[in-house]
């Protein structure tokens, strides 16, 4: 019987980085003796959509809904190893049958109890075509989740939920047994199920969000009741403000009484704040700083001591193909895009070897990464400019979407001036204001060219940075790459329960992507991350997060 027991070790295969100094006690708001409440500000961004865990697939408001939700599963922050959180006991005879029981008095915010119904609910909401959440396809491998989808309109060959409506409004797969026991039955074996389940989708609602979301009302998405360590109190257009959970019981409380995260739109302007003790954390540095390290030399306490960590991550910076760019389908184009980009130089002389180039679509942090997939990322101009003109060229301007307020604009216009001069490409970037305005121009299919596709890992599996991106229909297939050998791979490989093999189909998988090109692999990247000077201790986790039950103050 496959069972999760206190933790799945092995999942992931970390290069750990320590930061800071430790030290016990609090501070109050000025960095003080403990006495008074403790509280911290982080560097926030404008998320995408409104606060529900199955329509938040992006890092802006996926870091806040982190604090707020707990899940059946909590990722280790060391090495990112799935342990159980709310579940008391997830169990499996065959990868496909799979029992949940949870642990008693776990709470929601509002006080209510989180009860196996609070899960089935939440996951049959969520999966239901109607309800259009970005996150819906996670829940495919349940049983009767294609019952739940909009049929497809045969002129446009696209869902639509108007004329064709789900044949079910909940998914066979998911039976609630009592209060604190339900069964997951999924179409097909599937082996990593129970790692997955640490994804902010799979969070729990509570009675009031079905009744808030019924009714067409926006509130919940704006204040989300959950049932994690912090609640948020506030939301506005340029803070969100969380507190502790008084009644929390799970076993990661938070460590300070009140964060808040502050929106940037410019993370120089965050940096700058940190440098001068105005902002107690921020998750990135800007790239000029990293030139001749920089960035240690301001990050300092006035006995020497850092301000300053680095963290091995699941992060990956891919371009991605606009589908509605016609010049940019040929695989020559694609290969050649590719093989112009000389990405150790950029990755010296933009980052100060902060990035790793990156030869494949998987990051190496986890189990089953496996170099070189890509072979279209070896640095080849002769080669690329032999495919660019058998491709015919890119007429007129060859443009690049980043969001303004990520620091993304040095490398982007260095990928351009190589473009230039191995290509003789017209290039140019755009720079959208913020990260919201850049995901609603990709989700609306708005954007020619090409646009930054970064992706941090939801789980540690080499599944996640192939399946939500790459396969047909997927939640942030930007590209919109559909191939039917991938996908069957993908399913293969999800039903296969020896870990060695299953990897292998996953690598398999991964293959394909290198020779049809949905996207251009970039680097990999290690997070460095500053504090300022009334933080003892803060850890970064393997998702490019903050540890908010680990940090400590002097």
């Amino acid at each position: 019987m496959r069972a999760i027991t206190p933790a799945l070790i092995g999942v992931a295969s970390l290069a750990l980085l320590a930061s800071g100094c430790a030290s016990d006690g609090g501070t109050n708001n000025n960095g003080g003796e403990t006495g008074g409440a403790t509280e911290i500000s982080i560097r926030g961004c404008t998320p995408e959509n409104k606060l529900i865990a199955s329509n938040t697939n992006e890092v802006c408001g996926g870091n806040v809904l982190q604090a707020v939700t707990s899940k059946l599963v909590y990722y280790n922050p060391d090495n990112s190893a799935p342990e159980l959180d709310i579940a008391e006991s997830i169990e499996s005879p065959d990868a496909q049958n799979f029992t949940v029981k949870l642990k008693q008095g776990y709470k929601f915010h509002d006080g209510t109890e989180v009860k196996a119904k609070n899960f089935v609910d939440a996951w049959n909401w969520a999966a239901y075509g109607t309800n259009t959440q970005l996150a819906s396809s996670f829940f495919e491998p349940i049983e009767g989740y294609d019952k739940l989808q909009c049929g497809v309109d045969k002129e446009s060959g696209e869902a639509d939920c108007t004329k064709n409506k789900p044949e079910a409004e909940t998914m066979s797969g998911l039976k609630v047994v009592d209060d604190y026991t339900f069964t997951i039955k999924t179409t097909t074996p599937t082996s990593n199920l129970e790692v997955r389940l640490g994804y902010t989708a799979f969070a729990p609602q509570p009675d009031s969000f079905f009744a808030d979301t019924s009714q067409g009302k926006t509130e919940f998405g704006t204040l989300p009741v959950g049932a994690g360590p912090y609640k948020i109190v506030s939301n506005t257009a340029t803070e969100m403000v969380l507190e502790k959970f008084a009644d929390y019981s799970g076993a990661h409380a938070g460590s300070v009484d009140k964060v808040t995260f502050r929106i940037y739109n410019d993370m120089n302007t965050a940096y700058n704040d940190v440098v001068a003790n105005n902002l107690d954390l921020t998750d990135q540095v800007p790239a000029d700083q990293l030139v001749n390290d920089q960035w240690k030399n301001d990050l300092v306490n006035e006995d020497g001591t850092p301000r300053y960590g680095t963290k091995e991550t699941g992060v990956i910076q891919v371009m991605t193909f606009s589908p509605i760019d016609d010049q940019l389908k040929s695989i020559d184009m694609r290969d050649a895009l590719s093989m112009a980009l000389d990405r150790e130089q950029i990755t010296k002389q933009i980052f100060n070897g902060a990035r790793t180039p990156a030869t494949g679509w998987v990051s190496p942090v986890v189990d089953g990464y496996k170099a070189g997939a890509c072979t279209a990322c070896v640095f080849d101009p002769t080669k690329a400019k032999e495919l660019y003109e058998k491709a015919g060229g890119y007429k007129g301007t060859l443009t690049i979407a980043v969001n303004g307020d990520g620091g993304h604009k040095e490398w982007a216009e260095a990928v351009c001036n190589q473009w230039k001069n191995n290509l003789g490409v017209t290039c140019a970037v755009e720079a959208t204001p913020n990260f919201q305005t850049l995901r609603k121009g990709i989700n609306n299919r708005e954007l020619k060219g090409l646009y930054r596709g970064g992706w941090q890992m939801d789980y540690p599996s080499i599944e996640n940075f192939l399946t939500p991106i790459y396969s047909t229909g997927a939640s942030s297939n930007d590209g919109d790459f559909s191939d039917k050998k991938f996908d069957q791979l993908l399913k293969d490989a999800a039903a296969e329960t020896d870990l060695n093999k299953a990897n292998e189909l996953y690598q398999e998988a991964e293959r394909i992507l290198g020779e049809k090109m949905p996207s251009i692999p970039q680097w990999y990247q290690s997070s460095q991350y500053g504090y300022s000077s009334k933080i003892a201790e803060v850890k970064m986790t393997p998702f490019s997060t903050f540890d908010l039950s680990s940090i400590k103050l002097k």
